[in-house]
């Protein structure tokens, strides 16, 4: 079950206050806290604690969380402005700078023996970005610098954020929606815990003459009428380069020519297929001659382009 803050109304001249609402986070905050809870559901409960203390300790957030009480059935609720805690919220939509992560463990009491609250381990935050990367970058591999701003906690435990720079190997034939894992790069943790981890959201950025499936690519492949009708070899761009490629005689337009292994390649071994679509180009302006040409092969040809249609409509 998840941990809630309860909702209720109030009678008039509560005498609650600010002390009440933090003893009570501290209380619940220890309990659940994931390095000394034996909850397996610990870890939620104490993001949703926190969450809740942010609500409560906001004279304002309180009373329009305590207000959602008195709404009709299908009536908008309109938060105040800051609900959701502002620029650079973390988890849950609070802010970083609102957590003192030493008033949260400063004054626990007597509930840690031996002077452990005082050097309790915290992990660092995981931290996750998107990293654009080009085609050509995803074909032979690269490095990027990524320049970020994260929390991070100062002597007093107080999170700020701060610039972090990451150089980040991005290995060959990543493609678009990969994840990649950068151990220990994350956030710091606090009294010896283990730094957090970077993850890279690989978002593979459009290219001018490549269309992208997986580890194949597609490329429209423009062919001159003769070219299509009487077979040829000409020059296709890869990614590794220029090859040549055979095109058969009476090739269509939209029919897919195969080059094996010329797309991304894969992370372990191989390398995905690059398609040329034909798409056959008409000449916009023609001379006499071509124009002479192109009467004599109407002439001479029984070729009907529409005759599959034609039997479609008489049946």
């Amino acid at each position: 079950s998840r941990c809630r803050c309860e909702r209720r109304r109030e009678p008039p001249g509560d005498t609650r206050n600010g002390d009440d609402i933090k003893k009570a986070y501290r209380k619940l905050a220890h309990k659940y806290h994931p390095d000394v809870s034996k909850d397996p559901q610990g870890e939620a409960k104490f993001k949703d604690v926190a969450e809740a203390y942010q609500t409560l300790k906001d004279a304002e957030k309180k009373a329009a969380y305590d207000n959602l009480g008195s709404h009709r059935p299908g009536e908008e609720f309109r938060p105040p402005p800051g609900w959701n805690g502002g620029p650079g919220p973390g988890p849950g939509g609070f802010s970083f700078e609102d957590i003192d992560i030493s008033d949260l463990f400063g004054n626990i009491g007597g509930a840690f023996r031996g002077g452990r609250r005082a050097n309790m381990r915290m992990p660092g935050q995981d931290f996750e970005v998107t990293a654009p990367v080009t085609l050509e970058d995803s074909f032979s591999g690269t490095e990027m610098d990524l320049n970020l701003s994260v929390p991070e906690p100062d002597e007093h435990g107080r999170l700020h954020r701060v610039p972090l720079v990451i150089k980040a190997r991005i290995p060959r034939g990543v493609t678009d929606g990969d994840r990649l894992k950068l151990a220990g790069k994350g956030g710091k943790g606090m009294n010896g815990g283990p730094n957090g981890n970077l993850y890279l959201n690989i978002a593979l950025q459009p290219h001018a003459l490549y269309r992208v499936t997986g580890h194949d690519l597609y490329l429209d492949l423009p062919l001159a009428p003769w070219e299509a009708a009487l077979g040829a070899s000409v020059e296709v761009p890869t990614l590794a380069g220029t090859v040549n490629l055979k095109i058969p005689a009476g090739t269509s337009s939209g029919r897919k020519l195969r080059l094996t292994g010329r797309g991304l390649p894969r992370r372990r071994e191989g390398a995905g297929d690059l398609y040329a679509v034909a798409q056959i180009v008409v000449p916009g302006k023609t001379g006499e001659r071509e124009q002479a040409l192109y009467k004599d092969l109407a002439e001479a040809s029984n070729f009907n382009p529409r005759a599959e249609s034609a039997k479609g409509v008489d049946k």
